[in-house]
């Protein structure tokens, strides 16, 4: 990885950095992931949200087993540099893996974590 950018961010101790999948159109929030250099580079390179998983190691394309891919409009860095924001559209409207459109789908009402946001399609029929 040669390109002068990749430098300009802030990564933390991992080598990470957040990054926020926002609504191209709406601006509503979608997910948090992270990101190392290899997964920035591709997002710029490629045009689609590339994403490191600390939980099996490894890079994963969002959309590679659900189909539900990030087409990215626009990446932005915060005045830090230690968030990036995409600015995606969101192919079949589901960007949470349980099936909703947004990961941000509970809201704290007295107390309580209540949730606000259907289930678009199964889980179970999205991952196979």
């Amino acid at each position: 990885m040669n390109e002068p950018f990749i430098n300009q961010v802030a990564w933390n101790e991992a080598g990470l950095v957040p990054a926020i999948a926002q609504d191209a159109t709406t601006g509503r929030i979608l997910m948090v992931a992270w990101m190392n250099k290899k997964a920035l580079s591709l997002t710029a390179s490629e045009g689609q949200a590339v994403y490191w998983s600390r939980s099996r190691q490894k890079l994963w394309r969002k959309g590679e087993e659900s189909g539900h891919i990030q087409t990215v409009r626009e990446i932005r860095l915060d005045c830090d540099g230690d968030v990036i924001v995409l600015q995606i559209e969101q192919q079949g409207g589901i960007a949470c893996h349980t099936g909703r459109a947004s990961c941000f789908y509970r809201v704290l009402n007295d107390g309580e974590w209540q949730i606000t946001d259907p289930v678009i399609r199964d889980p179970k029929q999205i991952y196979r």
